[in-house]
């Protein structure tokens, strides 16, 4: 990862041919798109702010929401967090998460379901990167998160700019220009935010 070189990642060597090549059996089965196999900008930034400032996990109980590549969660253990979820409701997610978790020596726990809504005994922080590409998803994931920032935990979110972001109600913590792919992004270098998301 360049903003991360102690963390390296299994990854799609060519992004429209794996997209193209499952696209019609993840329609058929209804599991997203391969969201796991690239590194996203939000992510990378997260896992960036987690490396500058550890405290922010050490000796906490994380859960990384919407985990793709488990960048995230990967990020927290190496700082020191005391347990990591990996949440997605994709299992190739999860299998990649496994895969990317021994490739750099931690242990991650996965877990395939979706939970939006549902409270989280237990967990100290929330980490997301890039959960604001499609609105009825956003809207649910920050509606959410707001409500787990009205228990008391921190919620972090990782976003470049993406369309459905709120333009109010978030607190910025951090800005890093995130190197990409132009398959993935319309530039090489994304400027991308990390937010917390402050309790109502």
């Amino acid at each position: 990862m360049p903003l991360r070189p102690d963390i390296m990642l299994w990854q799609a060597t060519e992004i429209t041919p794996i997209w193209h090549a499952t696209a019609d059996w993840l329609d058929r089965n209804g599991v997203p798109p391969p969201f796991w196999a690239f590194p996203w900008a939000g992510g990378q930034a997260v896992a960036k702010l987690i490396a500058d400032d550890p405290a922010l996990v050490a000796g906490k109980r994380v859960v990384d929401f919407a985990a793709g590549s488990g960048l995230i969660a990967i990020a927290a253990m190496k700082a020191g967090a005391a347990s990591v979820t990996a949440l997605d409701i994709d299992p190739f997610a999860a299998a990649a998460t496994q895969l990317n978790a021994v490739l750099n020596g931690v242990a991650v726990t996965s877990v395939t379901e979706d939970r939006i809504g549902r409270p989280l005994p237990g967990v100290d922080v929330l980490l997301a990167g890039d959960v604001c590409y499609e609105r009825s998803f956003a809207e649910a994931a920050l509606a959410w998160f707001r409500d787990l920032a009205r228990t008391g935990m921190l919620v972090l979110v990782g976003d470049p700019g993406r369309a459905y972001l709120p333009s109010q109600g978030l607190v910025k913590v951090a800005t890093h220009d995130v190197p990409t792919s132009l398959e993935l992004e319309d530039k090489p270098i994304r400027s991308t935010d990390v937010w917390r998301v402050p309790a109502p």
